[in-house]
């Protein structure tokens, strides 16, 4: 699930939430006899609970409210996803309702004439969405797409081996955070889980630290410029650089998976790693991959990087939201306003699957460890979007391969930046 909210970077986190449709279907056939049948297409990335269980359950429910719609879903992880999905729209076509993390992304599929615009469909459900949660799926004013998730990246760690490594309160700087992976493994425990393999997770660190050492301004200037090789990025992969030589990851990290039986979220959750550097979906995955934590598992977010202009307010992170195919029937845009009406939407907040992208859903959040995400959420002062999400493909995909180099240790910091404004600049 990972990681949607600004084309490029969102710099204020508008608080506050709505309710979604009114999830009333819409008349299904003004002539005499049964609608004809419909197949609509569902592509998702829900493989973990609780979202597995309740996206097959919307679906259920649609077809039961629907009987003439048949729903065939399509379930992949983040990097199968996104290598059929474009495979696909390659090809010119979408299917009829699909995941995105809205930004640079669906932007570019927009461009292509591959989705919908559903602006009058969903005109009346608009207002109960948080400004946050939907202004990654608008553009020019229109509508491509409505969130059913959002959240932010953070720390998730373990207490016990915190406590047993002699810390006795979660870094809030970085150099405190360094401090404490020196001590976590003089403690004889693994620092950080990561999962090497699929790039996306380490680009969480170079991003972060570009944002507490520049500030959002950085990355929007960065997006309009097409230029990242400033003080600032190199600074961001140096301190990166820094944390890297305290080989501070699992052993055979290069290698490891995200969600897989001995990746980096089994690690964490099964106590052989101290912590992860991950959205707020991640209790849900280390339950499924592993033991879990239970009142063991604690959360804070990315520290403040000494002297930067960014600040520890500044989230990062996404959500996710459900798109429709330019061709598809008319049902597919119904979908999405039934599982985004709140009576709908709320039981997937209260399972923990997701978090509040509807106003007045707050008071569903019971997970303890996803309210103080959904507080710091609250409490945030600007917001940025996935790298690898926010900018058009290519150069999130740069990104995630700069930083997976960088990390190690085939590419410097400067020719990290190098790298991506060559490809921003060929955009």
């Amino acid at each position: 699930m990972k990681r949607s909210l600004a084309v490029i970077a969102t710099a204020v986190l508008v608080t506050g939430c709505g309710g979604g449709g009114d999830g009333s279907a819409a008349p299904e056939s003004s002539n005499a006899g049964a609608p004809a049948k419909v197949t609509l297409e569902l592509w998702h990335l829900s493989t973990t609970e609780p979202m597995k269980t309740i996206m097959a359950t919307w679906a259920k429910e649609f077809e039961t409210r629907h009987p003439h719609v048949t729903i065939k879903a399509t379930v992949l992880e983040n990097e199968a996803y996104k290598a059929k999905l474009t495979t696909l729209t390659q090809s010119g076509k979408a299917p009829d309702v699909f995941a995105t993390w809205g930004g640079g992304v669906l932007r570019q599929q927009i461009d292509a004439g591959l989705v919908k615009d559903i602006t009058a469909d969903v005109a009346p459900a608009l207002d109960g969405f948080t400004k946050a949660a939907l202004t990654a799926y608008q553009f020019d004013g229109k509508t491509y797409g409505l969130p059913i998730d959002i959240g932010m990246v953070g720390f998730w760690y373990n207490k016990k081996l915190f406590a047993k490594a002699g810390i006795t309160r979660p870094p809030g700087t970085w150099t405190e955070f360094l401090d404490a992976v020196g001590k976590l493994k003089a403690s004889g425990t693994t620092p950080i889980a990561l999962a090497g393999k699929e790039k996306w997770p380490g680009h969480y660190y170079w991003a972060y630290l570009a944002m507490r050492i520049g500030g959002l301004p950085a990355l929007q200037q960065a997006a309009v410029d097409k230029s990242f090789a400033t003080p600032d990025f190199v600074a961001a992969g140096t301190q990166l650089k820094a944390l890297v030589d305290l080989q501070p990851f699992q052993k055979g990290f290069l290698g490891a998976g995200y969600s897989t039986p001995d990746g980096q979220s089994a690690s964490v959750s099964n106590g052989k790693a101290a912590m992860e550097l991950m959205g707020q979906w991640a209790p849900a995955v280390q339950q499924s991959s592993g033991k879990g934590l239970g009142d063991d598992l604690g959360f804070f977010p990315f520290p403040a990087v000494e002297g930067g202009k960014g600040t520890v307010t500044e989230a990062f992170g996404g959500g996710g939201g459900l798109a429709v195919g330019a061709d598809a029937p008319a049902e597919a845009v119904e979908f999405l306003r039934y599982v985004t009406q709140k009576d709908v939407h709320a039981k997937s907040v209260e399972a923990g699957g997701t978090l509040p992208v509807l106003k007045g859903e707050e008071s569903a959040v019971k997970d303890p460890n996803l309210k103080i995400v959904a507080d710091s959420l609250a409490a945030a002062t600007g917001y940025q979007l996935y790298l690898d999400q926010a900018y058009p493909p290519a150069v999130g995909a740069e990104v995630n391969d700069s930083v997976a180099q960088l990390i190690a240790g085939t590419r410097t910091p400067q020719q990290v930046t190098e790298a991506i404004t060559e490809v921003a600049k060929s955009e």
